[in-house]
């Protein structure tokens, strides 16, 4: 079992940063895949980023956010660079255990975590 609590979400304005964090417990953290997620109203929730040894990234956030993770830490990141007013949305975090399947599909995630609101100003 692993519990998945996301902070650092909040108000920002077009062009700001904003950094994620996910506290995981347990003792396996290293060996979970972790990944986020973003759900704005109305839409369904989608891939954002994902971490094990290799980082994968939606193109709608190439180049802009990276995840990363600290696994004596049992917390994974997300820097938000240059935020939009479309990357508003409840951000999750997500714990994958089976190293087979893509990363981009939320149903392969294990865990999730509450979600954290972050909302870009235009």
């Amino acid at each position: 079992q692993v519990q998945l609590v996301e902070s650092g979400g909040g108000l920002v304005q077009a062009g700001d940063s904003l950094r994620l964090s996910c506290a995981a417990s347990g003792r396996t953290f290293s060996s979970y895949a972790m990944g986020w997620f973003r759900q704005a109203p109305g839409k369904e929730r989608e891939f954002v980023a994902a971490i094990r040894g290799t980082t994968y990234y939606a193109d709608s956030v190439k180049g802009r956010f990276a995840i990363s993770r600290d696994n004596a830490k049992n917390t994974v990141y997300l820097e938000m660079n240059s935020l939009k007013p479309e990357d508003t949305a409840v951000y999750y975090c997500a714990a994958k255990n089976d190293p087979l399947g893509s990363y981009r599909t939320r149903v392969n995630y294990d865990y999730w975590g509450q979600g954290t609101q972050v909302t870009v100003s235009s």
